[in-house]
């Protein structure tokens, strides 16, 4: 029987390995950090759970649902309303954004301005719009692309949103306009029926999204596979036609998982990779072309923390996460963890997390959690989301490579290491959001896994790059002839236009 190996267990590495071992095909798992479900994990301190990044459990893959529901029972999951909000300049707003909250919010007169921008971007709009900012420009016109767009992605990247590409747009936002917008609020009656509404509830494991990998891991050992923590593929090799995986274990000893311990080699016949993509290609050693070389690294990741800051419940607020647009603080978003699960707080208080958009290595991200822990209370004291001396604890949760970077020469990049792979090393198959260098939710992740592990256990031939390459997927309905009606979308990390009138389900 042919053997496999499998890198990483977040959502795509354990999907691959349980869907092997329920075919009879168990392998073995490595897994550099000390727990499973890579930024789907559930990070536990004294008893408060931590959602890192908010994961809501929605699909329209229905084979995902499936999985979700094998993996857990119904006593495991919440039905929990989906509320978010927008601060910006000191007040709320509706997210998506909503005519009559965003006009009193705003004033008549900015608003006014905001119409008018969009009207002159209808006349003249952006001549680029191969970049972030071109694109939602011509979508909503440059002063309310300046006021709900900009500074929240910014932050996101840690660069100019010109210098980011409309593929992240397109994945992210769904495909409205300050046009449609003014037309369904205008005739609701008509427009309703064509523009879907935002999840209204969805699923969610009560210990947290880390309930669902955790129990998936043990499903995969229970099968026959083996799961290894704190263990680091160093090098890839052929050996007498065989893949060769040098693999270092973590032996305690180092603060980074990985680094110092055993080294071994496993051989195997496929290697299903949801670790980073340049890592992979540096995995390879130094005989890998140049161009190969020089495409890997410029793939770029941006880093994450979570400031989670224990307060009294009256600070609580009901929606998931409010994003934090205003620009005088570093804060990207807030989630308040209670609204989550009850199961993640304790009672008579709750759990804010302040999510930073960081790069390994920064200011933030090197500081001491008790300067990160001041830091994150003083904005959070600043925004009036608490009062000063709220807040009776704090704890630091960092998590490199969360986000792949989406600059002008990822996709170049990403297209000639797939070319260089599928020649040179057919039998690697790079699978999840790292692992492909794509913006997956987790829901698409689990896809990749799943169609590779076809591939590589029946030769089905699919295509796995073409995952998550219909916007549609966060669209609204189009109303074309002959397309099934899609009543319910995803709810991303950008704010989208609606009528006042909510959409029919």
């Amino acid at each position: 029987m042919d053997s496999t190996v499998v890198v990483g267990a977040g959502p795509a590495g354990l999907t691959a390995a349980y869907e092997l071992a329920r075919r009879g095909h168990p392998c073995e798992v490595f897994e550099a950090d000390r727990v499973v479900g890579g930024i789907s994990r559930t990070e536990e301190r004294d008893g408060w759970r931590f959602d890192i990044g908010g994961h809501r459990f929605f699909t329209k893959v229905p084979r995902v649902e499936d999985f979700w529901n094998e993996i857990l029972g119904e006593e495991d999951f919440l039905l929990r309303p989906r509320m978010s909000r927008i601060h910006y300049g000191g007040r709320f707003y509706d997210y998506p954004l909503r005519a009559s909250n965003a006009l009193r919010n705003l004033g008549v007169l900015e608003s006014l301005r905001c119409v008018g921008s969009y009207a002159w971007a209808r006349i003249r709009p952006p001549a680029d719009q191969s970049t972030f900012e071109g694109w939602v420009a011509a979508r909503f016109g440059r002063r309310l692309y300046g006021i709900f767009f900009k500074t929240y992605t910014e932050k996101v990247w840690g660069v100019p949103a010109a210098s980011i590409q409309a593929d992240w747009a397109a994945q992210r936002i769904r495909d409205l306009s300050l046009g449609k917008a003014i037309a369904a609020a205008l005739t609701p009656g008509r427009n309703r029926r064509e523009i879907t509404s935002l999840i209204e509830e969805f699923r969610y494991p009560k210990l947290g999204p880390g309930m669902m990998w955790e129990a998936c891991a043990d499903r995969v050992r229970e099968r026959g596979s083996t799961i290894h923590l704190g263990t680091r593929v160093e090098r890839i090799r052929r050996h007498h036609g065989r893949l060769a995986v040098t693999v270092r274990h973590d032996d305690g000893e180092n603060e980074r998982p990985g680094v110092g311990g055993a080294v071994r080699e496993v051989h195997c016949d496929d290697l299903i990779s949801s670790m980073p993509l340049n890592a992979l290609i540096r995995a390879f050693g130094p005989d890998v072309p140049d161009v190969v070389a020089e495409a890997a690294a410029g793939l770029k990741y941006r880093d994450f923390l979570t400031v989670a800051l224990v307060v009294p419940e009256r600070f609580s607020f009901p929606d998931n996460w409010i994003y934090i647009h205003s620009p005088e603080v570093r804060l990207g978003r807030v989630q308040n963890y209670g609204s989550w699960s009850p199961y993640l707080v304790q009672a008579g208080r709750t759990c804010l997390g302040l999510e930073y958009f960081v790069n390994e290595g920064d200011d933030l991200w090197r500081a001491p959690d008790d300067d990160l822990i001041a830091f994150g209370t003083r904005e959070l004291e600043r925004l009036g989301l608490v009062t000063p001396g709220s807040v009776r604890q704090g704890y630091v949760v960092r998590m490199p490579k969360a986000y792949p970077v989406y600059d002008a020469g990822y996709a170049g990049n990403v297209e000639v290491l797939r070319k260089y792979l599928d020649v040179e090393w057919p039998e690697i198959h790079p699978v999840g959001r790292n692992g492909m260098h794509r913006y997956n939710n987790q829901d698409h992740s689990m896809l990749t896994a799943m169609l590779t592990v076809e591939n590589v256990v029946d030769g089905a031939g699919h295509d796995v790059w073409q995952v998550n390459v219909d916007a549609e997927y966060h669209e609204e309905h189009t109303g074309r002839p002959g397309t099934p009606r899609v009543t319910r979308g995803t709810g991303r990390d950008a704010p989208v236009l609606l009528a006042d009138t909510p959409a029919s389900g």
